[in-house]
């Protein structure tokens, strides 16, 4: 599912930090909201389409399970506008090797779903992607803050439309481990600490991690370093302005370390975690709501989504709260999905003009997992008060947030398996003793991705 997320982050990194004082992430309230509602009908057109009857479009993503069917909703909707007939083709997690394979082959997907905005780069650099239209261009302009517009632009151009965002500083957690223990949502890095000892002490592994997926523990890293470095340090360290030998990232290591080598506070260890894949994370701790293998998942708002598919109901089995904060204040960072065109066809602009409207994000969002940054889309949309918490605080936000630093470096380092930052963190997952060796590989990798 989801599963993804990952979005790098654009050349120009938005200022500030996401208040936490403004996620209203408490579920009391929700009901039997679960994240997960049924789609109905559509709201009524706010953008006008063309007639594209006859005319065959291809959509890439990576998205798979109940992500792909959300995905896929959209798209029916498109074409019951326009007559195209789209079909979608999941890319595999490598998305750059999979269009590059496409793009030599002579026969390209027309829209592509990026979440690096180094991949976007490096497209659009390539000339692979394509600069939107006029009309693509109004409805950013109209329904998007500056920020998010400049995150999908490139070199004084616009290429991508940031359909499906995400809020990745969250901690979900089953809240029968929380009561059988003992535990509170804890506030602090220090107090999260001691809430897994205590779930740990009562019977239940406290903490789920899907380090089989690299992607996972680069988001760990990030939410850590962001709350002790701060915004500035990580601007430097995501343009790589500063060495991965820095003092500031060895704070960040030795701390994750806390976690990730404690006796007892990772669900089976630090073997199971590097085997566990993240979908498989989220089902640790909400596959038996009851009896859970873990008491806590940490991931984006699509964990929604993925709660709903291990069966769990969010607001009463499962619960969320704010990443803690490790230094003076709180994380929050940002990811998302970016469309691109790859072909310069009426068709993929077309595609484009409508994910960029609230008329697409409202099919997705009444789905449950997931979350917009279009502003024009109604809050009410969203299924539970979770997640209707997250989206007011992401708009509300405007420019002031993170984005997800792995999603900014160059694919090669931030963004592929089994190497650069994703195989370092692995590694040091294995051995969180080696925070010296851990940041010696991490510096090569991004001196080789970065040649700066």
């Amino acid at each position: 599912m989801r599963t993804r997320l990952h979005a790098k982050r654009a050349a120009r990194r938005a200022a500030g930090l996401l208040s936490v004082a403004a996620l209203t992430l408490t579920a009391a309230g929700c009901g039997s909201d679960d994240g997960a509602g049924s789609v109905g009908s559509p709201p009524p057109a706010t953008v006008e389409l063309p007639s594209l009857k006859g005319q065959k479009l291809q959509v890439t993503a990576v998205w798979t399970g109940s992500e792909q069917e959300n995905f896929t909703k959209v798209l029916n909707e498109f074409e019951k506008r326009t007559g195209a007939d789209v079909a979608f083709v999941p890319s595999g997690d490598d998305m750059s090797a999979f269009v590059g394979s496409k793009i030599a082959g002579g026969d390209p997907p027309d829209v592509a779903m990026l979440q690096q905005v180094g991949v976007l780069r490096e497209f659009a650099d390539k000339g692979w992607a394509k600069p939107v239209g006029a009309d693509t261009r109004a409805q950013l302009a109209k329904n998007f803050s500056r920020g998010w517009q400049d995150l999908g632009a490139h070199k004084g151009k616009q290429y991508g439309v940031y359909f499906k965002v995400s809020n990745k500083s969250l901690i979900w957690y089953n809240a029968s481990a929380f009561e059988y223990a003992g535990a509170k949502e804890p506030k602090t890095w220090r107090d999260f600490l001691t809430q897994a000892q205590l779930i740990s002490d009562s019977g239940t592994d406290p903490v789920s991690v899907g380090g089989a997926d690299g992607w996972t523990l680069t988001d760990w890293f990030e939410n850590v370093y962001l709350s002790l470095a701060g915004p500035e340090k990580y601007d430097q360290l995501a343009q790589h302005k500063i060495k991965w030998t820095d003092p500031s990232v060895t704070e960040a290591l030795t701390t994750l370390a806390e976690l990730w080598g404690g006796k007892g506070l990772l669900a089976g260890g630090k073997d199971g975690a590097l085997r566990t894949a993240f979908p498989d994370s989220v089902t640790k701790a909400f596959g038996n709501a009851a009896e859970p293998e873990a008491g806590m998942v940490f991931e984006g708002d699509f964990v929604a989504g993925n709660i709903a598919d291990a069966g769990a109901d969010l607001g009463t089995q499962a619960k969320v709260f704010p990443f803690p904060a490790v230094g003076d204040k709180a994380p929050v960072v940002t990811g998302g999905d970016v469309a691109v065109a790859l072909k310069n066809s009426k068709a993929a602009q077309a595609l484009l003009t409508f994910l960029a409207s609230p008329d697409a994000a409202h099919i997705w969002a009444q789905a449950g997992g997931f979350v917009s940054a279009n502003r024009s889309l109604d809050v009410d949309t969203y299924p539970n008060a979770p997640l209707r918490g997250i989206a007011k605080a992401l708009i509300a936000a405007g420019d002031d947030f993170r984005f997800d630093m792995s999603d900014q470096a160059p694919a090669s380092f931030g963004g592929k398996p089994a190497q650069g930052e994703w195989k370092a963190l692995q590694d040091f997952l294995k051995n969180p003793k080696d925070v010296a060796g851990t940041q010696r590989q991490l510096e090569a990798d991004a001196a080789k991705a970065y040649q700066n």
